[in-house]
């Protein structure tokens, strides 16, 4: 099992962003020194507390400080840009990443940016779709181009001058693309079908029940099937909310206080998701009630914390739970304390990964 990292993140308001900048690239630049296979970053545009506006702009700083680690976005949501700027801007990445890039994507699921970008009464999954089916056609194909689909239209015919380059987006630098990761984050969802279908893989969300995680393995199934593939576990990155510390009472503290940096990310996801309709994605099961979905409730259930071996039976309970698959991504949160922060994705690398993969024979 490879152990990956991401962070939307999601601050406290007020703090220095300057601040909150550096801590999180410190973050990444940590994840890379200690081995972590992957590191992704999310992006919105109107969130106080969400504060990377832009995945490949953050991504594009650590380019060349980070040595071994895949950079991935975490995700571009689609419907936000233009399939054209977006084709260009991740090839200038990837370059820049020496190939070291995944790009993830969504139609994005803060419904403040879809309002501001004009798009909140739209059909934004037909419209994702729509877009990376552009971009890829564009990277597959040649200038002029003339690509025509409901949102958008891509041409350079009137403006294409080749001798001197004019009108021409450049190609990454893997070819035919970087590899193409999903977020998923409702119960049988139909974009891990989709996604599947074309041979990219997905990402789990970290504030889903583990109960609704395991049916993404089943669509998986479906959606290769659709396409002609064989679902591959290792397709499957399931990510998790992970605090490790070097004694129980210290874990429990820092990541089940309602306080804690823990508390205030799962208190703002819940505002925003169940005040959007959404409780449903931290219920264990259908029926239970909208009342019972409290934040001890929470986080007693989706964090994952307590010593190194507590936490390696906690995860290898999880796999046991949901399935077989490739990637844990542990979920990064608001460095409260930077020490403990650090200590714990120290821990969760040198011991706690260890101590899964001997158990899984790996």
């Amino acid at each position: 099992m490879q152990l990956s990292f991401f962070t939307m993140p999601i601050h406290p308001l007020g703090r220095d962003y300057r601040q909150t900048l550096r801590e999180d690239r410190a973050a990444f630049l940590l994840a890379d020194e200690l081995g972590y296979a992957e590191a992704f970053v999310g992006e919105h545009v109107t969130d106080l507390a969400e504060t990377i506006t832009s995945s490949l702009t953050f991504l594009a700083s650590l380019a060349y400080e980070t040595r071994q680690i895949r950079l991935g976005t975490g995700t571009i949501n689609l419907p936000n840009a233009h399939p054209a700027a977006i084709a260009a801007q991740v090839a200038m990445v990837d370059h820049m990443c020496d190939g070291r890039f995944i790009l993830g994507i969504s139609p994005g699921g803060l419904r403040s940016d879809a309002e501001v970008f004009g798009t909140l009464d739209r059909d934004r999954k037909a419209m994702a779709n729509e877009a990376i089916a552009q971009v890829l056609a564009i990277w597959a194909g040649e200038a002029p181009y003339d690509i025509e689909g409901e949102f958008w239209r891509i041409s350079t015919a009137r403006t294409l001058d080749l001798e001197i380059g004019q009108g021409v987006i450049l190609k990454p630098f893997q070819l035919p693309h970087p590899p193409i990761a999903v977020a998923c984050m409702s119960p049988n969802s139909d974009s891990v079908t989709h996604a599947a279908r074309h041979g990219w893989s997905i990402i789990s969300a970290n504030f889903l029940q583990p109960g609704w995680v395991a049916t993404h393995w089943q669509k998986m199934l479906e959606g290769a099937a659709l396409g002609g593939r064989t679902a591959n576990p290792r397709d499957w990155r399931v990510a998790r909310s992970i605090f490790v510390a070097d004694s129980e009472a210290e874990a429990r503290a820092y990541a089940r206080s309602a306080q804690g940096p823990y508390g205030h990310y799962y208190r703002s996801l819940m505002r925003k998701l169940i005040g959007n309709g959404r409780p449903e994605l931290f219920k264990t099961s259908p029926d239970q009630p909208d009342a019972a979905i409290t934040l001890e409730f929470v986080l007693d259930t989706l964090v994952l914390c307590g010593t190194p071996t507590q936490v390696a039976e906690q995860i290898l309970a999880l796999r046991e739970r949901v399935g077989d698959f490739g990637t844990l991504v542990y979920a990064g949160h608001d460095w409260a304390d930077p020490v403990l922060a650090r200590r714990s994705m120290q821990l969760m690398a040198e011991e706690v990964m260890p101590r899964v993969n001997a158990a899984l024979g790996q």
